[in-house]
Order: C-alpha cells, then structure tokens, then sequence
C-alpha cells in the first residue's frame, strides 16, 4: 500500500511539474491547502483529515492535473479504506468518562442579580436627576 502511495504521489507531483505549476497556484485553483496537497504527492494520506477527505482531495487534484481520477481509485482502493480499530485496542483517554452539563448551568444567579440591581439603580438615579434639573 504505502508503495502504491508514493506511485500514485509521484504521478501528481510530475504532472504539476509538467503544467509548471507550484503547490501555491495548486492550492490556489483548487481551494485545497498545500500542506495536503504535499502530503498527496509524498504518498502520505495519512496526514489527511481523514480517508473520506483524502479520497474528495485526490479526485479533485487529479481532475485539476488531467488525471482520471476514477482510474486511481479503482485501482488502488486500500489506499482510501479506514483503518480498522481492534475492539481491544480501545484506550480510555482523558476526557473520556466526561459528565455533560446543561449549557445554561454555568450562569450565576448571584451576579446577573447585581447586574439587573445596578442597572435599575442607574435608572432610578438617572430618573431623579431630570426631575432635579427639571427636565421632566
């Protein structure tokens, strides 16, 4: 597989040579970053978001570069295939067993009541220095 990679890598780093093009303008027609665009044509997609990701990217890239795209994924499909997770290989991480509140629990009574306070107290004050100044 990983052979298959870097085949499939050098395809599309010498078809962009041939068109004369860098990563930048690559990045640039297609709307793909080149740090993944590097990644196609050093035959790593593991550095991908995901297979899903690296199979849209290659079809697009290729279809940029005037490569059947289809021709590729058919002949290669473990290259886009998921790695598979052994059940026991299962880790429980940090975070794993989080508790999940209700997004509204972290908002304090105590101080959105000094603020509703402070804010009738302006008004009140506010209120009696026009009756003062005769204004109302």
């Amino acid at each position: 597989m990983a052979q298959a990679l870097k085949e499939v890598g050098e395809e599309f780093r010498h078809r962009r040579k041939e068109m004369n093009l860098s990563l930048k303008e690559v990045e640039n027609s297609t709307s793909i970053r080149a740090a993944y665009l590097q990644a196609i044509e050093e035959g790593e997609l593991s550095r991908l978001i995901s297979p899903v990701y690296a199979q849209g990217f290659v079809r697009q890239y290729a279809a940029f570069l005037g490569i059947d795209s289809e021709k590729i994924i058919k002949e290669h499909p473990e290259i886009f295939n998921k790695k598979v997770v052994d059940s026991n290989d299962f880790s429980y991480g940090i975070g794993t067993l989080e508790t999940r509140s209700h997004p509204g629990s972290g908002v304090k009574a105590i101080p959105n009541a000094v603020w509703v306070i402070g804010f009738v107290v302006i008004l009140i004050v506010a209120w009696l220095l026009a009756r003062f100044l005769e204004v109302i």
